[in-house]
């Protein structure tokens, strides 16, 4: 089993993760973790912990788990909206089909404030890509 570990474990946190070096190659052959940093995904930062010096392989092994979370939560925010249009979809079809008049009057000024927002920063955005020339559209 200690072969297949890696060298370093990352505890997600909030914000980042706090980093171990991971060390199966003591006399007791137990797995020690020994944390060696954090790292914070907003602003990209590598703290070691307390006064150590990271090595290279550390700052790159950080830097690496950095990059892959970003594309993690990056992909998950859309699956997240995506997720979302299905649930307006399914919104939809319970309004026209299933919802009672006592039903929608509890929602329906939500949904139309809601979508109204949405609308509305959707619209503003796309302008502001097509003003820049970004708009692929």
């Amino acid at each position: 089993m200690a072969g297949d570990l890696p060298d370093y474990y990352f505890r997600i946190r909030e914000n980042g993760a706090a980093v171990f070096r991971v060390d199966t190659e003591n006399r007791q052959r137990r797995i020690e973790m020994e944390q060696i940093a954090l790292v914070n995904v907003r602003n990209g930062e590598i703290k070691p912990h307390g006064d150590r010096v990271l090595s290279e392989a550390d700052l790159a092994a950080c830097r690496d788990w950095l990059a892959q979370r970003v594309a993690l939560l990056a992909a998950r925010d859309i699956d997240d909206i995506l997720r979302s249009v299905d649930a307006m979809n399914l919104t939809t079809h319970w309004a026209q089909a299933k919802a009672s008049d006592a039903q929608l009057e509890e929602v329906t000024d939500a949904l139309l404030l809601a979508m109204h927002d949405l609308r509305t920063v959707l619209v503003r955005r796309k302008a502001e890509r097509m003003l820049n020339g970004g708009g692929e559209d």
